[in-house]
């Protein structure tokens, strides 16, 4: 009866311990991390296109 009793504490650690290593999984990490400093750049590049537009429209309108 002992043996059972073991192997069974053994079969519910090992489950345990399975479904813990799985909620830890960080493969998705990098591909989050990836698409916000896309997100980023591209609000960037759109401020900075923006500026430069309000710029040259200025300048343009100082021509004679």
């Amino acid at each position: 009866m002992l043996k059972v009793l073991v192997l069974l504490q053994l079969a519910v650690v090992t489950k345990y311990d399975d479904l813990r290593t799985t909620r830890r999984d960080e493969r998705g990490s990098v591909t989050t991390e990836h698409v916000l400093w896309a997100v980023a750049v591209i609000a960037i590049v759109g401020i900075v296109v923006a500026a430069v537009t309000t710029y040259v429209k200025s300048q343009a309108g100082n021509i004679k």
